[in-house]
C-alpha cells in the first residue's frame, strides 16, 4: 500500500448555527492548527484543497489568505456531503503523482437553519432523487434530505421486521461518544427513549436521530513519506489507500430507496478498497462513517460489509457499534453527535481517525486502534472510502 503520512491535524469546535461562526475564521483556524501540529507554514506546502457546499467561488482563498499571501495553489471543491473526503482524495492523489510533497486539506462550512437547495433557475442536481423518493414513496413524499432517509429507514424496517428502536440506539450511541469529545456540537447525554419520544421530522425517524446544520472547519497535512523523514514530522499514521465512486444504475432503475440513498455505491467503494488492500471488514478496529441520519448507519454496516445484509439492526441493538463490541463506530460522535458543517465533515473523519491512531483520543480513546475505516457520502452523488493505519 502508497505511503502517505497525515502529518498533521486541526478543527476548531463544532457549533450549532445558533452561534455563526464566519466560514474564513473557522477554515484558518483548522488550517493554523493543522500547521501547527506539523510543524510546518503554508510556505512548505505544495497545494491546497479546500471544500465547501454552501459558498460562493474561491472561498478557499478567502479562508487561506487570513494566513497570508503566500503563492500556494489552491483548489476549491465541492461535491455534496461527500466534499471533504473528496479534498483528501485529490490531496493523496496530488503526492501519489509526484506533484507534490506536502497537501493541505482544508473543509470549512457556514450554515443556516436550512440547507440550502440550489439556484431555482436551473437544474436541481439532486431533482432526480427528489422524483425517485415521489415514484417510491408517494407523490405527497417528503422530497427533503430527511425525507430520502427516511424512506431508506421505512424500506429497511419493512423488510428486517426490526422497529424503530434501532435508530434511537444508532443516536443514543452518538450522543454517548460525543460527550466524550471537546470539538463535538452536541454532547449532551440522551436516554433512547428521550430520542422515541422527541419530535417526528419524517417517519420513522425523529428529531435526534437526525444530524443538525453547523458551523465549524477541519484541516489535514498530507506527506509522502520522503518529504515526512526529510523534515523530521510524523510518520506514524499512513492514509494507506482510497477509492471513490460514484452512483450505480440501481440508484435510478430499482424500486427500492435504500438504493436511491447509495447502497450499491457504497457497497462497490468499499469492495474496491477491501480488494486492492487485501484487508477486510473482519481486519477494522475503528469506523467512521456518515451517519447523517440514524437509518444511514444502519443501513451503511451492510453496505460497508460489516455485517451481512439484514443484520444492521441487530448490530445496533446488540452494542457492537461502540466501546466493548465488534467494532466502535464513531468514536467522535458522528454527525449526529459531533455535528455535519457538510465541508468539513470528511476532514473531520480524518482528523478524528488520526487521533485515535496516535492513541491521543484521551476518554474516548479505543483500546486497541490500528485499522481504521473511513467513510463520507454525498448524495447526487459521491462516496469516498479510506483505509488509515497505525505504523
Amino acid at each position: 500500500m502508497a505511503k502517505v503520512c497525515v502529518a498533521g491535524i486541526g478543527m476548531t469546535r463544532f457549533t450549532k448555527v445558533s452561534a455563526p461562526v464566519p466560514y474564513e475564521r473557522s477554515g484558518a483556524e483548522a488550517a493554523r492548527a493543522a500547521l501547527a501540529d506539523a510543524g510546518l507554514a503554508m510556505t512548505d506546502i505544495d497545494l491546497a484543497v479546500a471544500s465547501y457546499a454552501m459558498g460562493e467561488t474561491c472561498s478557499g482563498q478567502v479562508a487561506l489568505y487570513a494566513l497570508g499571501l503566500h503563492g500556494v495553489p489552491i483548489v476549491n471543491v465541492s461535491n455534496a456531503c461527500a466534499s471533504g473526503s473528496t479534498a483528501l482524495y485529490l490531496a493523496r492523489q496530488a503526492i501519489l503523482s509526484g506533484e507534490a510533497d506536502a497537501v493541505l486539506a482544508v473543509g470549512f462550512e457556514q450554515m443556516g437553519r436550512q440547507f440550502i437547495r440550489g439556484f431555482p433557475d436551473r437544474t436541481l442536481p439532486v431533482g432526480w432523487i427528489d422524483d425517485r423518493t415521489r415514484e417510491l414513496v408517494g407523490v405527497d413524499a417528503d422530497v427533503s434530505t430527511v425525507g430520502w432517509f427516511a424512506g431508506a429507514g421505512r424500506e429497511y424496517l419493512d423488510k428486517t421486521g426490526y422497529d424503530t428502536r434501532i435508530f434511537a440506539e444508532v443516536a443514543a450511541k452518538a450522543r454517548r461518544h460525543a460527550h466524550h469529545n471537546p470539538n463535538a456540537a452536541f454532547r449532551d447525554l440522551l436516554t433512547v427513549e428521550e430520542i422515541l419520544e422527541s419530535k417526528l421530522i419524517v417517519d420513522p425517524l425523529t428529531k435526534f436521530e437526525c444530524s443538525a446544520p453547523t458551523n465549524g472547519g477541519a484541516a489535514v497535512i498530507l506527506t509522502s513519506m520522503d518529504f515526512a523523514k526529510r523534515r523530521g514530522l510524523r510518520t506514524d499514521v499512513r492514509l494507506s489507500a482510497q477509492k471513490m465512486r460514484t452512483d450505480s444504475p440501481s440508484a435510478q432503475d430499482e424500486k427500492s430507496m435504500i438504493k436511491v440513498v447509495g447502497f450499491d455505491m457504497v457497497k462497490q467503494c468499499v469492495a474496491d478498497l477491501y480488494e486492492a488492500t487485501g484487508v477486510g471488514p473482519e481486519d477494522l478496529d475503528i469506523v467512521e462513517l456518515h451517519d447523517c441520519f440514524a437509518s444511514n448507519e444502519v443501513i451503511s454496516y451492510e453496505a460497508l460489509g460489516l455485517v451481512p445484509e439484514g443484520e444492521g439492526g441487530r448490530m445496533a441493538l446488540d452494542g457492537d457499534n461502540s466501546y466493548g463490541g465488534r467494532y466502535v463506530v464513531n468514536p467522535s460522535g458522528g454527525l449526529i453527535g459531533k455535528g455535519h458543517p457538510i465541508g468539513a465533515t470528511g476532514v473531520a473523519q480524518c482528523v478524528e481517525l488520526t487521533t485515535q491512531l496516535r492513541g491521543e483520543a484521551g476518554p474516548r480513546q479505543v483500546e486497541v486502534a490500528r485499522l481504521a475505516l473511513q467513510h463520507n457520502i454525498g448524495l447526487g452523488g459521491a462516496c469516498v472510502v479510506g483505509l488509515y493505519e497505525r505504523a
